[in-house]
């Protein structure tokens, strides 16, 4: 179960360090969601930031786990439903993903898989101005950008582009 919000002391940048492994194998909701707010980490544990990032998801959408693991929580927190990942391989304390608002279809203690459809999102409890769902990412009681777990591969923009091969004779 995740630790209640007065136990989590630090916030700290993710992939600075390279300490966050991009074992992200999908985005949580849609193919490349736009991102409506980033992950701002405030500069004391109970400062001013954003704990995790915004992603437009209509009412409904199914949200899905990023990377393969162990659902550690899926209820209801302060109103909102909410269910926590803990990621498979990422150490001792693993890391966890957070969605919210998710009327969640897992239940505690289950195993899921990278994309594994782990719940929907609500249709009231967003605190974005527009339908979203706020993803999250902890390790022990330290927060990092969720988007570090995602490998360049999901995160870039636009089609890929063959590029000539010069000096290269073409096939007969």
């Amino acid at each position: 179960m995740a630790p209640p919000p007065s136990r989590l002391l630090a916030v700290s940048p993710a992939g600075e360090d390279g300490a966050t492994p991009a074992v992200g194998r999908a985005w949580p909701v849609g193919v490349r969601p736009r991102v409506l707010r980033g992950w701002e980490p405030p500069e004391t544990a109970y400062g001013r930031g954003h704990r995790g990032v915004d992603l437009t998801a209509a009412p409904g959408t199914p949200v899905r786990a990023v990377a393969a693991g162990r659902v550690s929580f899926a209820g209801r927190v302060a109103g909102r439903g909410v269910v926590s990942v803990e990621l498979t391989g990422t150490g001792d304390p693993p890391l966890r993903t957070t969605y919210e608002p998710v009327r969640a279809s897992v239940t505690e203690g289950a195993e899921v898989g990278a994309g594994e459809v782990v719940g929907t999102v609500e249709p009231t409890g967003s605190h974005c101005t527009i339908p979203c769902v706020h993803w999250g990412l902890l390790q022990g009681d330290v927060y990092l950008d969720p988007l570090t777990l995602l490998p360049p591969w999901l995160l870039h923009r636009g089609p890929s582009r063959l590029l000539p091969v010069l000096g290269i004779p073409l096939p007969r």
